[in-house]
């Protein structure tokens, strides 16, 4: 569960990068938040703390990025 966790994370990272630039914030509902809320659930299930944190911290600066765009009201 552990590196499942870390592979979802890894990879909603990699799509947050993407989706903080201009005109790319609809990657956040498409490629950022669904892995990271999976990286979530599996580093919960694992009892793996790194892994939960990075999706926790990837998942609420997707959250942020879409509320400052507006994409979440």
């Amino acid at each position: 569960m552990r590196a499942l966790s870390l592979i979802f994370g890894i990879l909603a990272a990699l799509g947050l990068i993407l989706g903080v630039l201009p005109l790319f914030g609809w990657l956040n509902w498409i490629f950022v938040l669904p892995p990271a809320l999976l990286g979530l659930i599996f580093g919960a299930l694992g009892k793996d703390r790194t892994a939960t944190t990075l999706s926790a911290v990837v998942a609420v600066l997707a959250a942020l990025r879409l509320m400052l765009g507006g994409g979440v009201l």
